[in-house]
Formats: C-alpha cells, sequence, structure tokens
C-alpha cells in the first residue's frame, strides 16, 4: 500500500510511543523458561535485571509488545522468570528474559552459570526516582559473577523513569550512578568490565534509542549494513537514513552521521502513521491480508522543505530516509539505489541464514551490488 502525505511540521515530535495496533506483534510470549522447546534456546539472550517495581517489565512490554505506557501502571510484578522470542528476521532474532526483582538468582537452585553463557547482553534496569544505593549494589555484584563465567556479555546500565526529572537532574543522576559504578568495578580490579548507562523512559523515545544501541552489537552483519547505508545516502542525496524493525520501531543500523533524537522521533511517528493508516485502509474487506507488505511505501512532505520517505526492505524490516525536496526530484535515481540496497540487504540475509545451516551448507559469497552516484555513473560497490 502506498501513502503520500503533506504535513505540517509541529514544533515538537508528537511522538505517541503506544500508537500501533496491538495486534501488529511477534506474537504472544512464552511464560516459562521450562517448558520452552530447546533450539529457541540457541538464540542469543538479553537479560533484563533490576530490583522489584525498577520497570524491567514495563520496558518489554512497550517496546516489543506495543503496550501504551499508561496501562503498566496495572503491571502485576513479575514472580517467575518470563521468557520473550523476538524473532522477525535473521537480524533481530533473540529472547529476552526478565528476571523478577526479589529473586535471589545466585541461589544454589539457580544455574547461573547457564544463564549467563548463552547471554549476548545484560540490562540493569535502575529506578532513577528512587534511591539507587542498593540498585547499585545489585548491579555490582550481578555484573561481576556474569563477567567471571562470560567476558563476552555486553553490559548495559538504564538509568530508568527519568520523564520525572529535570534535565539537570537528569545528567546529575548519571554522572554519580556512572561513577559510582565504576567506582565499585575498580575496587574489585574488574577495569576490563565496561559498562554502558542509558538515560530512558516509556514515555518517549529514549527507551527505543536505549534498545536500538543494545540489540545492534548483538548483530555480527552490522558494519555490511552501515557501510550500505552509507553508499546509499552518499549516492542518493539523501541526509540521514535509519533500518527500522518495524514492530518495535528500533533500528537495527543507520548511517555513519550523527544520529538525531528529533529526526529518529519523526522517522518513529513515520511508522507509525502508515501502519495505522495501513491497517484501516490497506486490509482487504473481509479483513485478510497484511497492514505491512512488499507494496509499503510512503512519502510524507514535511512545511520546511523536508521529505520523508518510507519503503519496505523484508517483511519486518523498513528504510526511513530524510532527504530535501531538491534531492527529492531525483525520486527515479533514489528509486533505482534503493532496488540496489535492497538486493544487497537480501544477499546479507542468505549468508546469515546458510551460516546457520547444517555442515555442507556453504555460505554465499559476500553480498556485491551496484549503487547510481547523482551524475547517473554505475559503481560496483562491497
Amino acid at each position: 500500500m502506498s501513502i503520500q502525505y503533506e504535513v505540517e511540521q509541529l514544533a515538537d515530535s508528537y511522538g505517541v510511543a503506544d500508537s500501533f495496533p496491538k495486534d501488529f506483534d511477534y506474537g504472544e510470549e512464552e511464560a516459562d523458561i521450562e517448558g520452552s522447546p530447546a533450539p529457541s534456546d540457541s538464540k542469543p539472550r538479553i537479560l533484563l535485571m533490576g530490583l522489584r517495581r525498577s520497570g524491567k517489565s514495563s520496558i518489554q512490554k512497550v517496546v516489543f509488545h506495543k503496550m501504551s505506557p499508561n496501562e503498566t501502571l496495572f503491571l502485576e510484578s513479575t514472580n517467575k522468570i518470563y521468557k520473550d522470542d523476538i524473532s522477525s528476521s535473521s537480524f533481530v532474532n533473540f529472547q529476552i528474559w526478565d528476571f523478577p526483582g526479589q529473586v535471589d538468582f545466585f541461589d544454589p537452585t539457580f544455574d547461573y552459570e547457564m544463564i549467563f553463557r548463552g547471554t549476548g547482553a545484560l540490562i540493569f534496569v535502575i529506578d532513577a526516582q528512587d534511591d539507587y544505593v542498593e540498585a547499585l549494589g545489585r548491579l555490582h555484584l550481578t555484573v561481576s559473577r556474569a563477567y567471571r563465567v562470560n567476558p563476552e556479555i555486553n553490559f548495559e546500565v538504564f538509568i530508568h523513569k527519568v520523564d520525572g526529572l529535570s534535565d539537570d537532574h537528569k545528567i546529575e543522576t548519571q554522572r554519580d550512578i556512572h561513577q559510582r559504578a565504576n567506582d565499585d568495578l575498580a575496587d574489585a580490579s574488574l577495569e576490563k568490565l565496561h559498562l554502558s548507562f542509558y538515560l530512558t523512559s516509556i514515555y518517549d523515545h529514549s527507551i527505543f534509542e536505549a534498545f536500538s544501541k543494545v540489540v545492534q552489537k548483538l548483530i555480527p552483519q552490522l558494519p555490511t549494513l552501515e557501510n550500505l547505508l552509507n553508499i546509499f545516502i552518499s549516492n542518493s542525496g539523501i541526509e540521514k537514513a535509519f533500518l527500522f524493525d518495524v514492530v518495535s520501531k528500533i533500528y537495527i543500523a543507520t548511517d555513519s552521521s550523527p544520529v538525531d533524537m528529533q529526526s529518529y522521533e519523526l522517522c518513529c511517528d513515520m511508522i507509525d502513521v502508515v501502519i495505522d493508516v495501513s491497517c484501516i485502509y490497506g486490509l482487504r474487506e473481509d479483513g485478510s491480508g497484511s497492514a505491512y507488505d512488499k507494496e509499503s511505501m510512503a512519502i510524507i512532505k514535511l512545511n520546511n522543505t523536508t521529505v520523508l520517505y518510507l519503503k519496505e526492505v523484508t517483511k519486518f524490516l523498513a528504510l526511513v530516509c530524510i532527504l530535501r525536496e531538491e534531492s527529492f526530484e531525483r525520486k527515479g535515481l533514489i528509486d533505482y539505489n534503493f532496488h540496489c540496497f535492497r538486493k544487497a540487504i537480501h544477499e546479507v540475509f542468505e549468508v546469515g541464514v546458510s551460516t546457520q545451516r547444517p555442515m555442507g551448507s556453504q555460505a554465499v559469497g559476500s553480498p556485491c551490488t551496484k549503487v547510481v552516484a547523482l551524475n547517473g555513473t554505475p559503481r560496483n560497490t562491497v
């Protein structure tokens, strides 16, 4: 379905984190880790940990299951480990394990070595509106034991619920938590253990931005994707491009230019608009069909000469570009370069799939695509 709009740009992004249709989802989560099928256990794991009521389950529900932030106020406290399979593509393919804050998973009844051995990222959530001294103690205990089991884990700290803090208070809180956490690691001679810190809230796009950074670290093809995006935008007159996972609105790759939060929010809002309108007008009369398919495309022209351009890449991925109107006059060139980019992305997928096949199935070679520069000169790129 193609959608084209001309709209006035609002003073601020009109972002509403929960405007997605709730049935546009990955599927139901699996409630208990003991009863889950064995094959999914081979997926990279992201662990959500932290004290009780720090916001772990709310983060998972808002980002991956499109729950309204206001609805999370009625979530019951997690009392057992929940596992959620996130499988939208060969790039976005992992599990989220949500740990109850009141359970001591270092108890002898828990095999914490098994848990940490298969973990790609550990996210520790700290409530910024609460006294975080106890949380810092639990953070140090958790990451130090996890690091000794698996030094390859990416350790991420979400300083959460910052929507209720002033800008100065946010900066001061982040600086204080950063300083204390790293001092504790230095005292334990764990200077090689690196913590990444993010200010997050489920009431704006900061939680999606933070999860984007976490997921990107688990994608081995990320340098290839970034290289393809750089080639695409440099030859198409595009200012910024994001490769989005449409369901979660996290971006799995972007070009090498800095990410502006307002631009990211605009792109998220565009995805919301496309899916919402497609669910109303894009389905067949009997309700069959998909709100997002290979025909999905949208153009939004803002009143400041900026154009937002969305194109379907795969079943769950979309390319969202920001460019100027004068550059969009070469739409044919952009579409041709996008066709080459899309073909290269599918070849990268084939490489990822073939490397996961049993022995005897050889991976295909590196993807190669032809991109046309602004002057019309064909360029072969890898």
